[in-house]
């Protein structure tokens, strides 16, 4: 029994050995497999970055896909802060005879320029407080008439106001009161001398009566005055002569030409002398004031020439000067007021409007401008093209880096020189000839 059972325990015992055997052999032919994998992939690396990271081993710059990304091994574009960098080297392009004939070439002279640096400010339309003028009465009254309204135009002496003023009648009586005591001094004071002459008086007596004489001229040129500071003409005080001419009416003219832009004397109003009834200002010369920041102080001075614009004359531009700046710096804003006088004849500036100044100084040092038809861009970078001189259909593509814009240009920071010549129309045409015949192309 034993010799029958033994085969029978030592079979299933055979089977699991031979089955590990065969795993162990699969781990080991897969372990080969992966290192040989391992070992190709290295050195495919390796003759990939050998050959730049393409297939093709000229090309030293390969252009990035379209999304953006940079694959590996590709160089990047340059970034920003990589475009302090110098320039690559200029590049050649070639332009058929016949394709240069049907683009039309034009070219443009690389010139220097006084280089210009500018500051904008908002600001707000105001009156020019030093014509602005409050009209007040010299006397008392009640108003009877106001012949103007806000906005209306008037001249120097038109009649904006009128007024009833018992005080001007009271005026008047004691004008007439006093020219009639004088006219009685004058006659005492031909008669004393007349019996002076004759010895029938006294030189003492004629003193005296000179004296008062005298006294009575002053007051009435006093009274004279008054009438006329209180709005008589010289022609109605010439015609004053007895109480029957007396007027009781009071008009206020214009001091100035200007607009009406303030009123507040109405129909049977009491006003005291004094009293603000209309406001006359004169719109030929605005003030715009704006804050102007503390780093803008070098730039912008009394005297400084100011270009303004406003959103309700879009094709229209105003020019003042620089008149004041405020000597106080708001502690919070840090910025100080600056106002502009500027001519407004037409009268197209109204009161309150909102428009942007833009004050424009010369620089110290001269600036490379290159027209802004002749620049083009080739991802981040910016390119110029330069006829070969005495080889037609040659052309140069250089990189240039440009700073702000001046006009119709940009400020050159690197790759022109000034005297060099570069083509403005027919750039973007050179531009796809470069794209075109370019190994990424």
């Amino acid at each position: 029994m034993e010799r029958e059972d033994r085969p029978v325990s030592e079979r299933p015992q055979a089977r699991s050995r031979r089955s590990r055997a065969l795993r162990a052999l699969a781990g080991g032919l897969l372990a080969v497999g992966l290192v040989a994998l391992g070992v190709a992939a290295g050195v495919w690396g390796e003759r990939r970055n050998a050959g730049g990271g393409s297939p093709n081993p000229g090309r030293q710059d390969a252009a990035p896909p379209r999304g953006g990304t940079a694959m590996p091994g590709m160089s990047a574009p340059p970034s920003p802060a990589a475009s302090s960098a110098e320039p690559p080297g200029d590049v050649e392009v070639l332009l058929p005879g016949d394709a240069l004939a049907k683009i039309g070439i034009k070219t443009a002279t690389i010139v220097a320029v006084d280089s210009n640096a500018s500051v904008q400010v908002p600001g707000n339309v105001m009156s020019n407080a030093y014509r602005e003028v409050k009209v007040t009465p010299i006397v008392a009254g009640i108003v009877t008439k106001v012949p103007v309204g806000l906005g209306d135009v008037v001249r120097r002496g038109d009649s904006i106001v009128v007024l009833f003023s018992a005080e001007l009648a009271d005026a008047q009586t004691k004008y007439l009161s006093m020219a009639a005591m004088l006219e009685a001094d004058h006659r005492k004071l031909e008669r004393t001398q007349q019996l002076v002459e004759i010895g029938a008086a006294s030189r003492q007596e004629l003193e005296e009566i000179t004296a008062v004489h005298t006294s009575h001229e002053t007051e009435v040129e006093s009274a004279r005055q008054r009438l006329l500071q209180l709005g008589l003409t010289r022609g109605q005080m010439d015609g004053l002569r007895s109480p029957a001419q007396v007027v009781s009416t009071v008009t206020v003219p214009a001091p100035i030409d200007g607009v009406i832009t303030g009123r507040t004397a109405n129909l049977g109003q009491v006003v005291a002398m004094g009293q603000e009834l209309v406001v006359v200002t004169d719109l030929s010369n605005v003030w715009i004031v704006g804050d102007l920041y503390e780093q803008d102080f070098q730039a912008v001075q009394v005297g400084s020439e100011a270009t303004i614009t406003t959103p309700a004359y879009a094709n229209s531009t105003f020019r003042g000067r620089v008149a004041y700046i405020d000597p106080r710096v708001d502690a919070q804003a840090r910025t100080a007021k600056v106002r502009v006088e500027v001519p407004n004849r037409d009268g197209r500036l109204r009161l309150g409007m909102y428009v942007s100044m833009v004050f424009t100084t010369r620089g110290k040092e001269r600036a490379i401008v290159v027209p802004r038809a002749a620049v083009q861009a080739l991802g981040e970078r910016m390119v110029v093209y330069l006829p070969v001189k005495d080889e037609e259909g040659k052309f140069i593509q250089r990189q240039i880096r440009v700073g702000q814009p001046i006009g119709d240009g940009y400020t050159v920071l690197a790759g022109l020189k000034g005297g060099e010549v570069v083509v403005t129309e027919g750039s973007f045409f050179l531009r796809a000839e470069s794209l075109r015949n370019s190994p990424s192309g």
